[in-house]
Parts: C-alpha cells; sequence; structure tokens
C-alpha cells in the first residue's frame, strides 16, 4: 500500500495545476497562485515520500514530469494568456489579439525542461537551467501584483511578452542554478542554501507571497554569480 503514496501525491500536484488554470482563465488570479503553490508543496512532498518510504519507481518519476507540466507550465502559461488577452484583444479584427498566444510558449518550453531533466544525469544535485516551479512561482506573483489594468502603464503588456522569451530561454539553458538539496544538513557545503532560504523567509515575511517575484529573479543570479566563483 506504502508504494502508492508518493504517486498519490503527485496526483494531488496534478489537480491542484487543474485547479489554478480553471482560476487562471476566470481571472480570478490570486486563487490561481493559491493552487499553484499548492501544487508545489505536493511536488516537494511526493519526492520527500518516495525516499522516505524507498519506494521510488520509473513510473513515479514519470507521472511527476507529466503533473509539473500541468502545474507549473499550463497554469502560469494561463495567467500570462489571460492578463494579455485583457489589454491586446480588446481590438477585435486587429492581428494583436493573436499576441496573448505567445504564452503558451510557457507550456511548451516546460515541458522541453522537464524532459531534459529527466535524461540529464547532471542534474542529481543541482539544476541545470531554470526549474519549472521556480518559473511557475515567478509568473504567477508578477501576474498577482500587476494592475488591474494593464492599460495604466501601456508599456506592461510589452515587458510581458519580453519577460516570456526570456523565461523559456532561462528554462532550456545550459545555466548551472544551485538546487535546495541537502546531503547532510552540516552548514559546510550547505552554506548557500542556508543563507538562501533565511533571505527567502525573510522576504515572504515582508511581502507574503509577492516576495517570489523577486526571490525567483535573486535565485537565478545568486546561481550564476556561484558558478563563476566554482569555477575559479
Amino acid at each position: 500500500m506504502k508504494k502508492h503514496i508518493p504517486n498519490t501525491i503527485t496526483c494531488c500536484n496534478l489537480i491542484s495545476g487543474c485547479i489554478a488554470t480553471y482560476f487562471a482563465f476566470k481571472g480570478e488570479y490570486s486563487t490561481a497562485l493559491t493552487f499553484i503553490v499548492v501544487g508545489a508543496i505536493f511536488d516537494f512532498f511526493d519526492g520527500f515520500a518516495a525516499r522516505l518510504l524507498k519506494v521510488s519507481s520509473p513510473i513515479g518519476k514519470e507521472l511527476d514530469s507529466l503533473a509539473d507540466v500541468i502545474t507549473f507550465g499550463f497554469a502560469p502559461a494561463a495567467l500570462v494568456f489571460s492578463t494579455l488577452s485583457s489589454y491586446f484583444m480588446a481590438g477585435n479584427g486587429d492581428l494583436l489579439v493573436y499576441v496573448p498566444y505567445l504564452a503558451f510558449l510557457i507550456a511548451a518550453f516546460s515541458a522541453l525542461r522537464l524532459a531534459k531533466f529527466n535524461l540529464d544525469e547532471r542534474q542529481t544535485m543541482g539544476f541545470i537551467g531554470l526549474p519549472t516551479p521556480a518559473n511557475a512561482l515567478f509568473w504567477a506573483t508578477f501576474i498577482v501584483t500587476l494592475p488591474a489594468s494593464l492599460s495604466a502603464e501601456p508599456w506592461l503588456p510589452y515587458a510581458l511578452i519580453v519577460g516570456i522569451f526570456i523565461s523559456c530561454y532561462l528554462l532550456v539553458s545550459e545555466i548551472p542554478m544551485f538546487a535546495l538539496k541537502f546531503k547532510s544538513f552540516g552548514w559546510k557545503h550547505n552554506e548557500l542554501r542556508y543563507v538562501f532560504i533565511l533571505l527567502s523567509a525573510i522576504l515572504i515575511a515582508i511581502l507574503g507571497l509577492a516576495a517570489f517575484v523577486v526571490i525567483i529573479p535573486f535565485y537565478i543570479i545568486v546561481s550564476v554569480i556561484n558558478n563563476k566563483l566554482s569555477k575559479q
């Protein structure tokens, strides 16, 4: 019976992503963000449960990626699509009405990133490219913190489009990024992880979930700097 526990948790992640997508298309962005966060929590505990119960399996690995495509690929793409639609689809008949569909590149590149992760043996204790949960949390919190009407800031819709291409590049890039995985819980060799967790906790305490708008770019910058320093 215990062998089914991790996969059940993974399915809860997938269901959370489906619910997040539903609310994203309805324009209820805060609720969508909540379910993406819930999905991220399930995503953490399915792997933890598999290791704890020693019931890791190939089907669990594949199911995890399928769930992540929904929760961390399609759900944030739906959020960006709905946001851009409210601005560009106001002018029916204009070619700009097709611009919001660029948001679904996030889902496609998230799937590519997860496929690479499953085959890349270099990513046991770190990541190559931006992890899909980090990308999803950034987009979800960013969308929630935007003005109610993008028309208030005419440059914002175009900034979102640029952001789509940047995040797609980061997902499949060869940039090494550290993971919050611990071989041991001592300070030595975990300094970066503990400092990052502490600073992130402080930001979340101050800003709430909106802190991820700052935490994810900070994570990318710290990863790049750490990678350069480790090569010296």
